[in-house]
């Protein structure tokens, strides 16, 4: 896999409270990843993008819900998130501008 392919497949890291939780327990990272990418390539994704050791990855759909805009109807989009669990002793930073 290029490099171009694997910086496609993660969209954006997922910095919720939850998140913080599971990264400080658990050493997982969750990203917002292309709703079409599978586990292998998540996996060799965040290995190269992040120089560390995937132990594991769990992923998860998420329906975009349906909002009121005025007097229309609308969707938001379908997202996919990725757990990643990485093995103890390294860590990922992530830079907030």
């Amino acid at each position: 896999m290029n490099q171009e392919f694997l910086l496609q497949l993660i969209t954006a890291p997922v910095v919720t409270e939850k998140s913080s939780i599971a990264a400080d327990l658990n050493n997982q990272y969750v990203f917002k990843v292309s709703n079409t990418a599978n586990k292998t390539e998540i996996k060799a994704a965040v290995e190269k993008l992040f120089d560390v050791t995937v132990e594991s990855v769990k992923t998860l759909n998420v329906k975009g819900k349906t909002k009121r805009f005025g007097k229309g109807l609308g969707k938001r989009s379908d997202v996919k998130k990725a757990y990643v669990r990485i093995k103890s002793g390294q860590e990922i930073e992530f830079v907030s501008a």
